[in-house]
């Protein structure tokens, strides 16, 4: 997933949880959110450049 990608997961998900008037989409809030969490294990796991992990 790029960064842009990324972002817009956020922010989508930002919306769908903090906007009144956007109607509630558990399925959808669950798959933002695994998608989401699988980019950041990414980055943290990944090593700097002095061999530790983010």
């Amino acid at each position: 997933m790029t960064e842009t990608d990324y972002r817009r997961k956020l922010n989508e998900l930002n919306r769908l949880l903090n906007d009144p008037e956007a109607p509630l989409q558990p399925q959808l809030v669950w798959t933002l959110l695994a998608e989401i969490a699988h980019h950041d294990a990414g980055r943290v796991a990944a090593p700097d450049a002095h061999g530790h992990a983010g």
